[in-house]
C-alpha cells in the first residue's frame, strides 16, 4: 500500500487549496448573510452559483466521479481532495458539484442508467444545472433494513404506479431538485433481496407532494436543500423510468452506498481538521486562572488525542480507498463498514472537545462547530446506522471461525 500523492493529486490539491483560500473561505460570511436574506428559504444563496462557475472554469468539477463521466480520479486520488472540501462542508462540495445526494445519484445513473436516462438526467446533473434526491428512508418502518421498505411500485400496462411515504429525503426541499430516485417494492413475494426496485420520478409528476422540511437537531439544513417528507399518491411514470430491471433495487442501493459512505468519511476528516484548528486558536487566545486555556492539562490532552485519532482515521480511510481501487467495493466491504463506524464517532468526539474549549461560543451561530456537530451526529444514521454496520461486521468476523 502506497498512500503517497501522485503528480495528478498534488496538482489538484494545490489548485483546490488555492481556491479554498481565494474563494471558499471568503465566501462563507457572504453565504450566511444571503441565507438570512432569501425570499425562498430553500433556494441556495446566489454565491453558490458564483462559486460553481469559478470552480468549473478552473477544472475543479465532478472530481468524485471516476470514468468517462467525471474527472477520472481513483478513490485514493479523490480522498485528500474530499478532505479539503470537508473543511467548508456547506460550500465547497456544492461548489465543485461534489455534494450528496447528487454524487450518489450521478454514480447510479452513470453505472445503471440507460442512454436515454443518462441524457435526460445525468447530463444536467453533471453540468450542475439541476439537483436530485434519493428517496429510500420511510417513517413507518425501520428502513435501516432495506427489506422493510413498504412503498409500492406497481406495474400497470406501460407505466409504473408509486404509492408510499418517505422522509428525510435530502435535497428535496430545493426548488432545483428535478428528479427523485425512488426505492420501493415491485414484488413483495419475491426472495427478500429481490423485492425492491428503483425508479426515476420527475419532481413535477402528478401525485408527488413534497410535504414539509424535516429538522435535524433543530437545524433545517436549508443551505443544502433540506430534508423533506415526500408523499407518493398513485404517482404514474413510464415503465422505461425503471432502473435496470424489477428486483435490482437492493443491489443498486449497495453499489450506491459504498462510495457514498467513503465520501462522507473523507469530508468528515476535513471537518475534524478544522475543529482542531479552531480549538487551538481559541484556547491560545483566551485565559483562565492566570494562564492561556491552551496551557491547561486537560485541554492539551484533548488536542493531543484529537491529533492521534484523526491520523489513525485518515490511514483507515486511505486504506479503504486503496482497496476499493484495487479489489473493488465488494472486496473492501469490511473496511467500508469500519470507516463508517469509526469516522462519525471519532469526529463527533473531536468536535465535542472543540465546542467545550470554545465555551458558550461553541454552542452559538458565531462559530460553525455546533452545526458541524449536528451534521456528524446525523452521519451515525445516514447510509446505515452504526448498529447495522457493527452487526454485519461482526457476522463477517464470526464467519471465519464457523
Amino acid at each position: 500500500m502506497d498512500f503517497a500523492f501522485d503528480a495528478r493529486t498534488e496538482e489538484l490539491r494545490g489548485q483546490l487549496l488555492e481556491f479554498m483560500d481565494s474563494h471558499i473561505y471568503p465566501a462563507e460570511p457572504v453565504f450566511e448573510e444571503q441565507l438570512a436574506e432569501r425570499e425562498n428559504p430553500w433556494l441556495p444563496p446566489p454565491v453558490v452559483d458564483e462559486l460553481k462557475a469559478e470552480a468549473r472554469k478552473r477544472g475543479l468539477w465532478n472530481l468524485f466521479l471516476p470514468g468517462e463521466h467525471g474527472a477520472g480520479l481513483t478513490n485514493l486520488q479523490y480522498a485528500p481532495l474530499a478532505e479539503i472540501t470537508g473543511r467548508s462542508p456547506h460550500l465547497a462540495p456544492a461548489a465543485l458539484n461534489c455534494a450528496a445526494p447528487d454524487t450518489g445519484n450521478m454514480e447510479v445513473l452513470a453505472q445503471f442508467g440507460t442512454e436515454a436516462q443518462r441524457k435526460q438526467w445525468l447530463q444536467p446533473l453533471l453540468d450542475g444545472e439541476i439537483r436530485s434526491a434519493f428517496a429510500m428512508t420511510e417513517p413507518d418502518v425501520a428502513s435501516s433494513d432495506a427489506r422493510n421498505i413498504a412503498t409500492s411500485i406497481r406495474r400497470d400496462g406501460d407505466s409504473y404506479v408509486i404509492t408510499g411515504r418517505k422522509w428525510y429525503i435530502t435535497g428535496a426541499m430545493n426548488p432545483n431538485c428535478a428528479i427523485f430516485i425512488v426505492m420501493g417494492k415491485t414484488d413483495p413475494d419475491a426472495e427478500p433481496h429481490r423485492q425492491q426496485s428503483m425508479i426515476l420520478v420527475p419532481r413535477d409528476t402528478p401525485g408527488l407532494t413534497v410535504k414539509r422540511g424535516m429538522k435535524v437537531f433543530g437545524y433545517d439544513d436549508s443551505s443544502h436543500g433540506g430534508h423533506a417528507e415526500v408523499v407518493f399518491d398513485e404517482v404514474r411514470v413510464p415503465a422505461e423510468n425503471l432502473l435496470v430491471e424489477e428486483g435490482a433495487g437492493f443491489a443498486i442501493a449497495q453499489a450506491r452506498l459504498g462510495p457514498g459512505r467513503i465520501h462522507h468519511c473523507m469530508r468528515s476528516i476535513g471537518i475534524a481538521e478544522r475543529a482542531i484548528e479552531a480549538m487551538c486558536r481559541r484556547t491560545l487566545s483566551r485565559s483562565t486562572f492566570g494562564k492561556a486555556i491552551a496551557e491547561q492539562g486537560v485541554v492539551q490532552d484533548w488536542i493531543a488525542e484529537s491529533r492521534v485519532r484523526i491520523e489513525q482515521l485518515r490511514l483507515l480511510v486511505l486504506k479503504t480507498a486503496w482497496l476499493m481501487d484495487t479489489i473493488g467495493n465488494r472486496g473492501a466491504h469490511t473496511e467500508i463498514q469500519a470507516i463508517k463506524i469509526a469516522t462519525p464517532r471519532t469526529v463527533e468526539w473531536i468536535l465535542d472537545k472543540a465546542i467545550q474549549a470554545h465555551g458558550a461560543g461553541g454552542l452559538s451561530q458565531d462559530f460553525p462547530l455546533a452545526e458541524m456537530w449536528a451534521g456528524i451526529r446525523t452521519l451515525r444514521f445516514a447510509d446505515g446506522p452504526d448498529e447495522v454496520h457493527k452487526r454485519s461486521l461482526a457476522h463477517r468476523e464470526l464467519r471465519k471461525y464457523k
